[in-house]
């Protein structure tokens, strides 16, 4: 496995999400609205980012389960790294669902 190509595609795409122009637009008014636009795109940054390393871990993992030969510690080790991605994977995307459900939810409670 390659961690440097791995920490290559995290720091691109940390650099990605942040040089993105959407990043920088807010709302001009002064209301409630500029910090739900702000907190709405690290949410998505994050969900964005998130997305990138775990497609990064499925493919070292299954490199890594393509060219184990046989040897069972590099093809437990490359299930493994499949699993947790898959898992890291599910865990963000059921929190980016959840936040958004709890958005509309006080969005409606609220008035906003």
């Amino acid at each position: 496995m390659n961690y440097k190509s791995c920490f290559a595609v995290t720091v691109s795409a940390i650099t990605l999400v942040t040089l993105s122009p959407e990043m920088a637009l807010a709302q001009q008014s002064a209301e409630i609205g500029q910090i739900e636009n702000f907190i709405r795109n690290i949410i998505q940054a994050v969900a964005g980012l998130s997305g990138l390393v775990a497609t990064g871990f499925f493919i070292i993992g299954g490199y890594g389960y393509i060219t184990s030969s046989g040897s069972p510690e590099l093809l437990e080790r490359s299930k493994r790294t499949l699993v947790y991605s898959s898992a890291g994977l599910a865990i963000t995307t059921g929190a980016f669902a959840l936040s958004n459900i709890v958005t509309n939810i006080a969005n409606n409670s609220f008035g906003a």
